[in-house]
């Protein structure tokens, strides 16, 4: 998906914030929803006070936010990987493709159940 075909996309669809970042680090994180097929744009700063360092919003529709946040899951135990800070003899487990992200708790990739995990129960909602 190209920049413009995301704003095509976007142009008249609900959007909602996942992410705010510097813009070096929204736009990194755009180009990785874009290759994914995740519609996403990068908004103007979030904070215009003087006091505020830049910030700016990465905007998706919202049933998109579950795969931008599986990315963001990936991207982080790849950097865990690369940088050796995976404890031995623990695999890190792959954020499953139909979006349903492991539970902190116990690792089951399964819808909620009434906002908890449905293997151990964990209140996630």
């Amino acid at each position: 998906m190209t920049p413009h075909d995301a704003e095509k996309v976007l142009a008249d669809a609900e959007v909602v914030p996942c992410v705010e970042a510097s813009l070096a680090d929204a736009r990194n994180l755009v180009e990785a929803c874009l290759a994914e097929g995740v519609p996403a744009l990068v908004h103007r700063e979030a904070c215009s006070k003087p006091s505020c360092s830049p910030k700016f919003q990465v905007l998706v529709r919202p049933e998109d936010a579950p795969r931008v946040a599986g990315l963001l899951q990936q991207r982080w135990r790849d950097t865990l990987e690369r940088e050796g800070l995976v404890p031995e003899g623990q695999a890190m487990q792959a954020v499953p493709e139909d979006g349903e992200l492991p539970c902190p708790a116990c690792g089951t990739a399964a819808p909620l159940v009434r906002g908890a995990c449905s293997d151990c129960g964990l209140q996630l909602e």
